[in-house]
């Protein structure tokens, strides 16, 4: 089978389920894991910008997308002459279903099965009681933040943080002033790449708040990605927890 992915996390669990890159013909270029496989994968344009021409030319017998991340359009143009399947993972439990498709599409259930009790494992072993409010920026000029509908806030949710933003839908602008209310302020790595830089700005107007930067990835990323961060949630817990909370 020869498969498209239009969707960064969703090429990664396509290696991680066992496809090699002679069964993934293309990717965005914007799917980095694993890097030494991507590299040898044709690049058909962003996940906003696809090249519906360089796709045609691989003939793909699947191609993956996601509805959030890419353009109906642009999907919509590939469903008369290719097999095309859109995802929408906004929660935890998608994400179960989201690999649990794939392993039945690809024949791979047993290890999409080890995935799914792996990333349940991993956000119970993170999971604090502590329910500090936290506000996760994901942009920069303005500022942009998470609503309840998203997967970031279901995340948070998961290990712990009440999100300040829970009452907002998908990714509001906010103020400076509204974030008053965070007991943390998360600077995402991803969309907009943060650096301490930002955490200074803000720091001159909120000097006594615990300000970090926070891999994107580990809070964004659906498919497989999350059973690798088990590590990462406990030494950013143990950071926030000894720093914030007294």
């Amino acid at each position: 089978m020869k498969v498209v992915s239009l969707v960064p996390s969703i090429t990664e669990a396509l290696f991680d389920l066992g496809l090699t890159e002679h069964e993934v013909v293309g990717r965005t270029k914007f799917c980095i894991h694993p890097a030494e496989k991507v590299k040898h994968v044709a690049v058909i344009g962003g996940t906003k910008n696809i090249n519906i021409d360089k796709i045609r030319a691989l003939q793909p017998d699947l191609i993956l997308a996601n509805k959030e991340e890419n353009i109906k359009e642009q999907v919509e143009a590939l469903m008369d002459d290719f097999k095309v399947i859109v995802t929408n993972v906004e929660t935890v439990e998608d994400n179960y279903y989201l690999l649990k498709n794939l392993g039945k599409l690809l024949n791979k259930e047993d290890l999409a099965q080890a995935f799914n009790l792996k990333i349940y494992e991993v956000l119970n072993q993170a999971a604090i009681d502590s329910k500090l409010k936290a506000a996760y920026l994901i942009w920069n000029n303005p500022y942009m933040t998470v609503g309840s509908d998203t997967f970031i806030h279901k995340i948070l949710a998961e290990i712990g943080f009440e999100n300040l933003f829970k009452d907002r839908k998908r990714y509001p602008e906010i103020t400076t002033e509204d974030l008053a209310g965070a007991d943390l302020i998360m600077l995402s790595s991803e969309p907009f790449p943060f650096k301490e830089k930002h955490i200074e700005e803000l720091r001159k107007v909120y000097p006594d708040k615990k300000i970090m930067i926070v891999d994107g990835e580990a809070f964004s990323w659906y498919g497989t990605h999350i059973a690798k961060c088990g590590d990462y949630f406990k030494e950013l817990i143990h950071e926030v927890t000894a720093k914030v909370i007294r």
